[in-house]
């Protein structure tokens, strides 16, 4: 019983910091992989834009309609540079985006990335999936979403006029 107790405390220990955990206010030190296995990182993103960070997982149904979503809606995405982001496997990732967002794939504002370190969690600290991130050409936080309903946001922000 006492065993039990102890199990309980360390999960609502966990789960009270993970909810508790506030999304990276500027873009991290990162180390990505594109498709062809050539390194990724922050110093090889794009300069003069707004840019979207999109972290999905293949099997979430939240992720599926947010990618959706994505893709009803890319051209008033065309601003931003565009960051996809998931631990699946290539061909995984390749089969999500063929079903969700045919339209996305292959845009040349549009980068696909797999997280192989598993480091994205760490270092961008997202709540849940999807987790959605819109950064300035300043790399600061403007908004950070995971809600596929809310993403109207994020077109507002990236086709707002320059300040």
């Amino acid at each position: 019983m006492k065993s039990r107790i102890y199990v309980v405390v360390f999960f609502l220990l966990i789960t009270s910091l993970l909810i508790a955990q506030t999304p990276a206010q500027t873009i991290p030190d990162f180390s990505f992989s594109k498709f062809d296995k050539t390194s990724f990182t922050n110093k090889n993103l794009a300069t003069g834009k707004s840019l979207f960070f999109f972290f999905f997982d293949c099997d979430c149904d939240h992720c599926q309609h947010a990618m959706a979503n994505l893709n009803e809606h890319y051209k008033d995405y065309k601003k931003a540079a565009i960051y996809l982001i998931s631990v699946d496997d290539q061909q995984k990732i390749q089969a999500f985006m063929t079903k969700y967002a045919p339209a996305v794939t292959g845009q040349k504002n549009v980068t696909m990335l797999q997280d192989t370190r598993n480091e994205f969690i760490a270092k961008f600290k997202p709540i849940r999936y999807p987790s959605m991130f819109l950064y300035s050409t300043d790399k600061k936080l403007l908004d950070y979403e995971d809600n596929a309903e809310s993403m109207f946001r994020f077109i507002k922000q990236i086709n707002a006029p320059a300040k």
